[in-house]
């Protein structure tokens, strides 16, 4: 079974290598999907896999890279794209 969600990630959060590390998580985890910075200073993100997986990862970003400060973390059900791997999208 595959779940997706999206996520957008509130607080201190570009600048601090959060995307990076998103990528390096996700990957690891074996998840597909993508990651950007936002235009009003959050960073979103979409991921695709194994609840399990998603879960844990999600649980993940609530915390971020130790440079991050997260303050709130918005998730919601998201249509399957059918992605394949995990990557790093220009700010959108």
């Amino acid at each position: 079974m595959r779940v997706v969600r999206h996520a957008i990630v509130c607080g201190h959060v570009q600048g601090v290598w959060y995307r990076g590390w998103t990528v390096e998580n996700a990957t690891a985890r074996g998840l597909a999907g993508w990651v950007r910075n936002r235009p009003d200073g959050t960073v979103e993100a979409v991921f695709a896999g194994p609840p399990n997986a998603v879960e844990a990862m999600l649980d993940a970003c609530r915390r971020g890279p130790a440079a991050a400060r997260v303050s709130d973390i918005l998730v919601d059900d998201a249509p399957d794209e059918g992605w394949t791997g995990f990557v790093q999208r220009p700010t959108g």
